[in-house]
């Protein structure tokens, strides 16, 4: 089991279909999304308790619960093959695929940017990035609780099993990548985000059909992974969007 926590999360939780032991409540805290929560809990039957706050900071490893936690079933990864059939159903898929983010906080944004934009699956590497922990479900707000999320041992292989499926993979390169308004992304595709200061690394870029950037003056030359992950899923998501309708 592990503990969940922040009023976002917890609430997500509650939505979602995993274990949860209990609800852990600070004894002054009643107000705002905490009655949410305790209505949840009570209608599913699930156990709330009052603790003070010492014991929630504790309980959560950090000061920053809201003074809300939830007591949750391991985080349980997506198998790739799960999200390759669920793919096989869909005209066209999006995955998106990290390449090393180590930051818990990125790693969240780009988890909630990639729900709100219809991505399929998400993929991350399991040595040298961040994992899905508790801290990450808080800044994802709780969407890493319902986006399918794949850990695999090799990157590059997971992408070749991708491009056997029929995917196209674009891979984000500020450096020498093609202006990402250029390209057509309507069939299956796969957008590789790499680590926050070194970008891809060049066997994973190998790998890509496709590099893409983001156009930008010449007085800053890149921008935070996760605020770039949410431009580049932006336009993906218009130019598929745009195709159907003319396809339509």
């Amino acid at each position: 089991m592990q503990a969940i926590y922040g009023v976002h999360p917890v609430a997500e939780a509650l939505r979602n279909d995993g274990k949860i032991e209990k609800i852990v409540l600070l004894k002054e805290g009643k107000q705002g999304g905490i009655r949410e929560i305790l209505k949840i809990a009570t209608q599913r039957g699930i156990p709330v308790v009052y603790r003070d706050r010492e014991y929630l900071n504790l309980t959560a490893g950090t000061r920053q619960h809201q003074g809300v936690i939830c007591i949750y079933e391991e985080f349980r990864y997506a198998g790739i093959d799960t999200v390759l059939t669920n793919c096989k159903s869909r005209e066209s898929s999006l995955i998106l695929i990290l390449d090393s983010i180590t930051d818990p906080q990125n790693l969240g944004s780009l988890i909630r940017t990639a729900l709100c934009f219809g991505v399929n699956g998400l993929v991350i590497p399991e040595d040298r990035a961040a994992s899905v922990t508790p801290a990450v479900i808080k800044a994802s707000a709780g969407a890493a609780l319902h986006l399918p999320i794949v850990m695999v041992v090799n990157l590059s292989r997971a992408i070749d099993r991708l491009k056997e499926e029929g995917f196209w993979i674009y891979g984000a390169d500020v450096g020498c990548g093609k202006n990402l308004h250029h390209s057509d992304y309507s069939s299956h595709a796969g957008l590789v985000m790499g680590s926050e200061g070194k970008g891809i690394r060049p066997l994973v870029k190998k790998k890509c059909d496709f590099l893409i950037s983001i156009p930008m003056t010449d007085t800053i030359d890149s921008l935070n992974v996760s605020v770039a992950g949410g431009i580049i899923l932006y336009e993906m998501t218009l130019n598929r969007n745009t195709s159907k309708v003319k396809r339509g």
